[in-house]
C-alpha cells in the first residue's frame, strides 16, 4: 500500500505523538508499504524533503506560527498532490490542517484515517482560546468527513467528547512501544555519570518541560520523600529549555529545582534518543507521570519503564491509569495531589516487588508489529468499504 500519514510536527521533533508516528511508519515501511510523512518545516534548517529509515518524509515551509501551530501557505497544494498518489490517508490529531486533508481523502475516495492522539488545551489567554476553538472546529470537521478515528484505550475515547462525538466511527488500537537492549555494562557505565554516588530511591520523569505535564506536582511531593529517604534522587529526561510557549512556566518552577540541584538531588538530563532511554529505565526506581489534563491520553513512557521493569505512578486521568491498571505494575493517584504522588512512591519504595509484572506479555501486547497490523487490517477494510 501507498500510505499518507500527516502531522504538523514530526521527528526530529520530539513528543509521545512523535514518537508513536515514527514508530509507525517505520514499522509499516519495513512491512513493504510506501509511506511518506507530509509535516511542517518548523525549523528552517531542516531539508525540504528526505528519507528517514525508508520512510520519505515532505516538510511544508512555515510562514508564521500561531501559539503552537504553524501557517504553511504551500500545504494545501502538497496535500492534494499527495492525496493523489497515495492509496491511504492517515491524520495525526490534534491538528489545525487536518480537515482540508481529510475533505480530500472524502473526495477522492481514499480510505481517511484519523489516530487521535489528546484533546488540544493551550494555556490560559484570550488569544489561545480563540486558536483552541479553531482547532476543535478544523478537528470535528475532520472528524466528519474521515471513515474511521482509532484512540489509544476505550477508557479516553468513553471520556474524550471528540471521541463520543464520533462514536460509529471509533476503534481501538493499542500504541507502539519499543526500545533497544541495553547491557549490563552500558547501564552500569550511565549510573556512573549521572548516578555515581548510587543515591537510592531514584524517581524518573521523561518528558518535555511543560505547564500540563505536571512537574510541579512532584516538587511538591518531593519534601515528604526526603523525610523518608534523604537519599532520593530525581532525574529529568526531556527537552527542558526552550519547549516552545513554557518558558515562563520553566522560570516560575526554577528555583525550587535550583535548590535540589545544588544539593545533587535533581539532575536534567536533556532529550535522550532511545539507545539512551534504555539504560536510564533501568536505573530507575519509579516513573512518575503526574499530567494535569487530557493533553496527556496515555504516556508511552510508562511502557518504556515497564518493559524494563519499573513500577509508574499516574495521574488518574482517562487513559493515562491505563498502564499500571493493565499491568498492575504501578499506582494511580489523583490529578494535582502531591501528598498523594509522595504516599504512592513511598508505598512503592517500602515493597517493590509487589509491582512486577509479566515483561515479556506487556511487550508483546505493545509491540509496533501489533499496532502495523491492526492498522493494516483497518486500511485494507476500508479499501473494501469503498469498493
Amino acid at each position: 500500500m501507498r500510505i499518507l500519514t500527516v502531522l504538523t510536527y514530526y521527528r526530529p521533533h520530539t513528543s509521545g505523538l512523535t514518537i508513536y508516528v515514527e514508530r509507525l511508519v517505520r514499522t509499516l515501511a519495513k512491512r513493504g508499504h510506501q509511506v511518506t510523512v507530509l509535516t511542517s518545516q518548523y525549523d528552517k534548517s531542516l531539508p525540504r524533503t528526505e528519507v528517514r529509515e525508508g520512510v520519505r518524509v515532505v516538510r511544508a515551509p512555515v510562514l508564521f506560527r500561531v501559539s503552537k501551530g504553524v501557517i504553511m501557505p504551500t500545504f494545501g497544494f502538497l496535500a492534494w498532490k499527495l492525496a493523489l498518489e497515495n492509496d491511504v490517508i492517515h491524520l495525526h490529531l490534534p491538528q489545525f490542517d487536518a480537515a482540508g486533508v481529510a475533505l480530500r481523502g472524502r473526495l477522492l475516495r481514499k480510505p481517511t484515517v484519523i489516530t487521535y492522539h489528546c484533546d488540544l488545551k493551550l494555556p490560559p489567554g484570550l488569544f489561545n482560546r480563540f486558536v483552541n476553538r479553531v482547532v476543535h472546529l478544523m478537528n470535528h470537521i475532520a472528524g466528519v468527513f474521515t471513515h474511521r478515528i482509532s484512540a489509544y484505550t476505550a477508557d479516553f475515547a468513553a471520556h474524550s467528547p471528540y471521541l463520543r462525538r464520533f462514536a460509529p466511527k471509533m476503534c481501538v488500537i493499542l500504541p507502539p512501544v519499543e526500545l533497544p537492549r541495553a547491557s549490563a555494562s552500558q547501564i552500569d557505565a550511565f549510573r556512573e555519570v549521572h548516578n555515581p554516588e548510587k543515591k537510592r530511591p531514584v524517581i524518573g520523569m521523561a518528558t518535555r518541560f511543560a505547564s500540563e505535564k505536571g512537574v510541579e506536582v512532584l516538587l511538591e511531593a518531593f519534601p515528604k520523600v526526603l523525610e523518608k529517604h534523604p537519599g532520593a534522587v530525581v532525574l529529568y529526561a526531556g527537552q527542558y529549555q526552550d519547549v516552545m510557549g513554557e518558558e515562563a512556566y520553566l522560570q516560575r518552577l526554577l528555583p525550587v529545582i535550583q535548590h535540589y540541584q545544588t544539593r545533587g538531588r535533581w539532575q536534567f538530563l536533556g532529550n535522550l534518543d532511545s539507545a539512551q532511554l534504555a539504560v536510564f529505565y533501568p536505573n530507575l526506581d519509579v516513573l512518575v507521570v503526574p499530567s494535569l489534563n487530557s493533553t496527556e491520553t496515555f504516556g508511552l513512557v510508562q511502557i518504556e519503564a515497564m518493559i524494563n521493569g519499573v513500577p509508574c505512578v499516574a495521574s488518574d486521568l482517562p487513559g493515562v491509569r491505563q498502564p499500571p491498571l493493565m499491568t498492575g505494575m504501578g499506582e494511580v493517584v489523583p490529578v494535582g495531589d502531591a501528598g498523594a504522588l509522595a504516599e504512592a512512591l513511598l508505598k512503592i519504595f517500602a515493597d517493590p516487588g509487589r509491582y512486577q509484572g509479566d515483561l515479556d506479555e506487556i511487550s508483546a501486547k505493545f509491540d509496533p508489529q501489533a499496532n502495523a497490523e491492526a492498522y493494516e487490517e483497518l486500511y485494507r477494510e476500508l479499501m473494501e468499504e469503498l469498493r
